[in-house]
Protein backbone atom coordinates (compact mmCIF):
# COMPACT_ATOMS: atom_id res chain seq x y z
CA UNK A 1 0.00 0.00 0.00
CA UNK A 2 1.42 3.41 -1.08
CA UNK A 3 -0.82 5.59 0.85
CA UNK A 4 -0.59 6.72 4.57
CA UNK A 5 -3.11 7.03 7.06
CA UNK A 6 -3.54 10.64 6.76
CA UNK A 7 -4.17 10.52 3.39
CA UNK A 8 -0.31 12.23 2.22
CA UNK A 9 2.01 10.65 -0.05
CA UNK A 10 4.95 8.39 1.17
CA UNK A 11 7.83 10.39 1.41
CA UNK A 12 10.45 9.47 -1.47
CA UNK A 13 12.66 6.85 -0.85
CA UNK A 14 16.28 6.06 -2.15
CA UNK A 15 18.93 8.74 -3.29
CA UNK A 16 17.63 12.01 -4.28
CA UNK A 17 17.56 11.74 -8.76
CA UNK A 18 18.10 16.04 -8.76
CA UNK A 19 21.43 15.45 -6.70
CA UNK A 20 22.29 12.62 -9.03
CA UNK A 21 21.83 14.18 -11.88
CA UNK A 22 24.11 17.00 -10.40
CA UNK A 23 26.61 14.20 -9.75
CA UNK A 24 26.09 12.75 -13.47
CA UNK A 25 26.81 16.56 -14.61
CA UNK A 26 29.37 17.54 -12.65
CA UNK A 27 31.17 13.96 -13.82
CA UNK A 28 30.66 14.71 -17.55
CA UNK A 29 32.79 18.00 -16.90
CA UNK A 30 35.35 17.18 -15.21
CA UNK A 31 35.77 14.30 -18.23
CA UNK A 32 35.12 16.86 -20.61
CA UNK A 33 32.17 15.12 -21.82
CA UNK A 34 29.01 16.20 -23.79
CA UNK A 35 25.90 14.59 -22.81
CA UNK A 36 26.04 12.80 -26.13
CA UNK A 37 29.19 11.21 -25.62
CA UNK A 38 28.26 9.97 -22.08
CA UNK A 39 24.97 8.42 -24.19
CA UNK A 40 27.62 7.12 -26.38
CA UNK A 41 29.83 5.22 -23.55
CA UNK A 42 26.69 4.04 -22.00
CA UNK A 43 25.46 2.65 -24.99
CA UNK A 44 22.09 4.67 -25.37
CA UNK A 45 20.44 7.31 -27.09
CA UNK A 46 20.50 11.06 -25.82
CA UNK A 47 16.80 11.45 -25.33
CA UNK A 48 16.73 8.13 -23.13
CA UNK A 49 20.12 9.19 -21.06
CA UNK A 50 17.91 12.47 -20.35
CA UNK A 51 14.60 10.71 -19.54
CA UNK A 52 16.81 8.22 -16.89
CA UNK A 53 18.66 10.85 -15.41
CA UNK A 54 15.16 12.79 -14.79
CA UNK A 55 13.31 9.56 -13.68
CA UNK A 56 16.08 7.75 -11.06
CA UNK A 57 17.86 4.94 -10.25
CA UNK A 58 14.05 2.96 -9.59
CA UNK A 59 13.76 3.30 -13.12
CA UNK A 60 16.49 1.69 -14.94
CA UNK A 61 18.96 0.34 -12.44
CA UNK A 62 21.05 -1.59 -15.24
CA UNK A 63 20.54 1.52 -17.44
CA UNK A 64 22.63 3.68 -13.82
CA UNK A 65 25.43 0.91 -13.87
CA UNK A 66 26.05 1.81 -17.79
CA UNK A 67 26.27 5.40 -16.63
CA UNK A 68 28.58 4.99 -13.33
CA UNK A 69 30.88 2.80 -15.88
CA UNK A 70 30.76 5.16 -17.94
CA UNK A 71 31.35 7.95 -16.17
CA UNK A 72 34.65 5.73 -14.48
CA UNK A 73 32.39 5.54 -11.08
CA UNK A 74 30.76 2.80 -8.95
CA UNK A 75 27.29 2.42 -9.08
CA UNK A 76 27.21 3.71 -5.04
CA UNK A 77 29.40 6.61 -5.72
CA UNK A 78 26.86 7.72 -8.55
CA UNK A 79 24.37 7.00 -6.11
CA UNK A 80 25.45 8.66 -2.81
CA UNK A 81 28.89 10.15 -4.40
CA UNK A 82 32.75 9.52 -3.10
CA UNK A 83 32.82 8.40 0.63
CA UNK A 84 36.65 10.22 0.33
CA UNK A 85 35.20 13.09 -1.30
CA UNK A 86 36.18 16.78 0.63
CA UNK A 87 33.49 18.77 2.56
CA UNK A 88 30.73 21.04 1.36
CA UNK A 89 28.97 19.38 -1.37
CA UNK A 90 25.61 19.79 0.72
CA UNK A 91 23.68 22.49 -0.16
CA UNK A 92 24.19 25.92 2.41
CA UNK A 93 21.07 25.83 4.78
CA UNK A 94 17.85 27.69 3.75
CA UNK A 95 18.13 29.92 7.04
CA UNK A 96 21.83 30.07 8.24
CA UNK A 97 22.90 31.41 10.89
CA UNK A 98 26.70 31.82 12.16
CA UNK A 99 27.67 31.85 15.88
CA UNK A 100 30.83 33.17 17.44
CA UNK A 101 32.10 29.96 20.11
CA UNK A 102 33.75 31.12 23.42
CA UNK A 103 36.61 30.46 24.76
CA UNK A 104 35.58 26.89 26.51
CA UNK A 105 33.02 25.77 23.89
CA UNK A 106 36.50 26.46 21.64
CA UNK A 107 38.28 23.97 23.83
CA UNK A 108 35.43 21.72 24.26
CA UNK A 109 35.74 20.86 20.53
CA UNK A 110 39.12 20.57 20.32
CA UNK A 111 39.32 18.01 22.30
CA UNK A 112 41.91 15.89 23.95
CA UNK A 113 43.58 14.73 20.98
CA UNK A 114 42.32 14.54 16.98
CA UNK A 115 43.98 16.19 13.38
CA UNK A 116 44.20 19.30 12.97
CA UNK A 117 45.81 21.80 10.02
CA UNK A 118 49.29 23.28 10.84
CA UNK A 119 50.14 26.53 9.20
CA UNK A 120 53.78 27.74 9.11
CA UNK A 121 56.01 30.20 7.32
CA UNK A 122 57.64 28.74 4.54
CA UNK A 123 59.82 30.32 1.62
CA UNK A 124 57.18 29.96 -0.81
CA UNK A 125 54.49 30.93 1.19
CA UNK A 126 52.15 29.57 4.47
CA UNK A 127 52.52 25.95 4.23
CA UNK A 128 49.28 24.08 5.68
CA UNK A 129 50.32 20.59 6.89
CA UNK A 130 47.51 17.49 8.96
CA UNK A 131 49.04 16.47 12.32
CA UNK A 132 47.97 14.31 14.90
CA UNK A 133 47.70 16.75 18.21
CA UNK A 134 47.14 16.21 22.00
CA UNK A 135 45.89 19.56 24.11
CA UNK A 136 48.09 19.57 27.05
CA UNK A 137 47.46 22.08 29.79
CA UNK A 138 45.86 24.98 27.62
CA UNK A 139 48.77 23.98 24.89
CA UNK A 140 49.04 22.25 21.64
CA UNK A 141 51.50 19.18 20.43
CA UNK A 142 52.21 17.42 17.89
CA UNK A 143 55.54 14.59 17.32
CA UNK A 144 56.89 14.84 13.74
CA UNK A 145 60.24 14.73 11.54
CA UNK A 146 62.58 17.85 12.14
CA UNK A 147 63.44 17.87 8.62
CA UNK A 148 59.90 17.21 7.89
CA UNK A 149 57.46 20.34 5.97
CA UNK A 150 55.39 20.29 9.61
CA UNK A 151 58.42 21.12 11.77
CA UNK A 152 58.77 25.13 12.53
CA UNK A 153 61.60 26.94 13.08
CA UNK A 154 61.85 27.75 17.40
CA UNK A 155 59.50 30.65 17.89
CA UNK A 156 57.42 30.51 14.75
CA UNK A 157 54.43 32.51 14.29
CA UNK A 158 51.95 29.35 13.40
CA UNK A 159 48.16 28.98 13.03
CA UNK A 160 46.46 26.06 14.05
CA UNK A 161 42.79 24.94 12.74
CA UNK A 162 40.44 21.97 13.88
CA UNK A 163 37.29 21.96 12.37
CA UNK A 164 34.12 19.23 11.55
CA UNK A 165 31.37 19.82 8.64
CA UNK A 166 28.31 17.65 8.53
CA UNK A 167 27.23 18.13 4.22
CA UNK A 168 23.66 16.14 5.29
CA UNK A 169 22.95 18.58 7.97
CA UNK A 170 24.66 21.95 6.47
CA UNK A 171 26.09 22.52 9.50
CA UNK A 172 29.72 23.11 11.17
CA UNK A 173 32.62 24.48 13.03
CA UNK A 174 35.96 25.73 13.05
CA UNK A 175 37.56 26.81 15.86
CA UNK A 176 41.39 28.62 14.70
CA UNK A 177 44.57 28.93 17.35
CA UNK A 178 47.47 31.57 16.30
CA UNK A 179 50.25 32.09 18.68
CA UNK A 180 54.07 30.30 18.51
CA UNK A 181 55.51 27.11 18.17
CA UNK A 182 58.55 25.81 20.20
CA UNK A 183 60.46 22.36 20.42
CA UNK A 184 60.30 20.24 23.25
CA UNK A 185 63.89 19.10 24.48
CA UNK A 186 63.68 18.56 28.14
CA UNK A 187 63.77 15.04 28.74
CA UNK A 188 61.45 14.88 31.71
CA UNK A 189 59.09 16.69 29.29
CA UNK A 190 59.35 14.40 26.42
CA UNK A 191 59.11 11.26 28.18
CA UNK A 192 55.97 13.08 29.58
CA UNK A 193 54.16 13.38 26.29
CA UNK A 194 54.95 9.82 24.79
CA UNK A 195 53.20 8.46 27.98
CA UNK A 196 50.25 10.98 27.34
CA UNK A 197 50.51 9.42 23.66
CA UNK A 198 50.59 6.11 24.40
CA UNK A 199 47.84 6.65 27.00
CA UNK A 200 45.96 8.00 24.14
CA UNK A 201 46.99 5.68 21.91
CA UNK A 202 47.89 9.16 19.60
CA UNK A 203 50.38 8.25 16.97
CA UNK A 204 51.47 10.05 13.90
CA UNK A 205 49.21 8.25 11.00
CA UNK A 206 52.11 8.95 9.04
CA UNK A 207 54.24 6.62 10.98
CA UNK A 208 58.24 6.73 10.52
CA UNK A 209 60.92 8.09 12.86
CA UNK A 210 59.51 11.20 14.17
CA UNK A 211 61.03 12.64 16.96
CA UNK A 212 60.58 16.36 17.59
CA UNK A 213 57.83 17.26 19.82
CA UNK A 214 56.63 20.73 19.11
CA UNK A 215 54.45 22.71 21.20
CA UNK A 216 52.11 25.71 20.12
CA UNK A 217 51.41 28.06 22.93
CA UNK A 218 48.17 29.67 21.73
CA UNK A 219 47.85 33.73 22.00
CA UNK A 220 44.40 33.86 20.48
CA UNK A 221 41.53 31.18 20.18
CA UNK A 222 38.61 31.40 18.41
CA UNK A 223 35.89 29.76 16.74
CA UNK A 224 32.54 29.99 14.73
CA UNK A 225 29.69 27.11 14.21
CA UNK A 226 27.53 27.66 11.34
CA UNK A 227 23.80 26.00 11.01
CA UNK A 228 20.39 26.81 10.48
CA UNK A 229 17.58 29.10 12.18
CA UNK A 230 14.65 26.69 12.90
CA UNK A 231 12.65 24.62 15.74
CA UNK A 232 14.54 21.05 15.15
CA UNK A 233 17.83 23.19 14.88
CA UNK A 234 18.32 24.22 18.61
CA UNK A 235 19.26 27.42 16.62
CA UNK A 236 17.66 30.83 16.48
CA UNK A 237 17.94 34.40 14.78
CA UNK A 238 19.29 35.96 18.04
CA UNK A 239 22.18 33.05 18.51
Amino acid sequence: MNSRTDGSAPPPSGPDPAHIARRIAERRNRLDLTEDDLATRAGMAPSYLRHLVQAGPDFDRAGFLRIAAALGLSYPELLEGRSDRPPGHGGAPTHPVLVHLSDEECWDRIGARGVGRIALPARTGPMVVPVNYLADAGTLVYRTDPHGAAAPEPGAAVSFQVDRVDDRLTRGWSVLVTGTADHVHDPAEVERLQQLETAYGTLPWAGGERPLWVRITPEQVTGRRIGAVGPDTGLSAQA
